[in-house]
């Protein structure tokens, strides 16, 4: 007899007496893929990073003149 995984596995849970050639209960939840819910949707459009970039840097100039602007009220105010 060939030592296998499921042998190797089976030892290590405590001796679990499943004969080999009956299926084990999580093998077969594992072959039994959920069905979609909801519609397909169609794959995103490609990003253009070119406009991504700028974005991204217009936000955090715009994050550091407020920072700023808090930064003087704060000062301001004590």
């Amino acid at each position: 007899m060939q030592y296998t995984y499921a042998m190797a596995s089976r030892g290590r849970r405590g001796g679990a007496s499943a004969r080999e050639d009956e299926p084990r209960r999580d093998d077969q939840a594992e072959q039994q893929a959920p069905a979609p819910r909801g519609p397909v949707l169609p794959p995103p459009p490609p990003v253009d990073y070119r406009v991504f970039m700028q974005g991204l840097v217009e936000a955090m100039q715009t994050q550091v003149h407020t920072q700023a602007a808090l930064q003087a009220q704060l000062e301001a105010q004590v």
